[in-house]
């Protein structure tokens, strides 16, 4: 089965890199400090400093594995600016059919490694990120959800 190719932007590659760097080296090296610390307190069955160290490397590793395959099954994408239409790392401002214009929501385009702050996220794979790609500010877009046929109006981008 062929990986899942990730479509980042260079400067979140180097934000990945360096995490990784950072994990690989000196995470894992204060967390094997951490353990074996906890390892000293005596009787590992009922340690909870122990178990919460372990704990604690076990999502530090599935970070590292989660970071590694991104790293090594990437596609930079560029940002365009001065875009008039939805795009990879757009956010498009969105009101569902029936919802005042007062009631939007922000997606961002893209992947979950970059997302901004206080923005939603919609894969440009999903239904959702699907449908707004190519499109412009005041088009009505449809897509498919759980829940039925869906309409959103594209009311800004950014």
């Amino acid at each position: 089965m062929a990986a899942e190719i990730h479509r980042i932007t260079q400067e979140t590659l180097d934000k990945l890199q360096a995490e990784y760097d950072e994990l690989t080296t000196v995470g894992r090296t204060e967390i094997a400090r951490v353990i074996e610390s906890a390892r000293l307190l005596g009787d590992l069955s009922e340690n909870g400093d122990y178990h919460a160290a372990k704990d604690a490397q076990g999502k530090m590793e599935s970070r590292i594995r989660q970071i590694d395959t991104v790293i090594r099954n990437h596609e930079i994408v560029e940002r365009d600016s001065n875009a008039d239409t939805v795009q990879y790392a757009s956010i498009a401002k969105v009101v569902y059919e029936g919802d005042s214009d007062d009631d939007f929501q922000e997606f961002f385009i893209g992947s979950i490694e970059e997302k901004p702050d206080g923005v939603l996220v919609a894969s440009p794979t999903s239904p959702l990120g699907a449908a707004l790609l190519s499109q412009r500010v005041g088009e009505m877009v449809e897509y498919e959800a759980p829940s039925g046929l869906l309409r959103v109006k594209i009311v800004g981008l950014r």
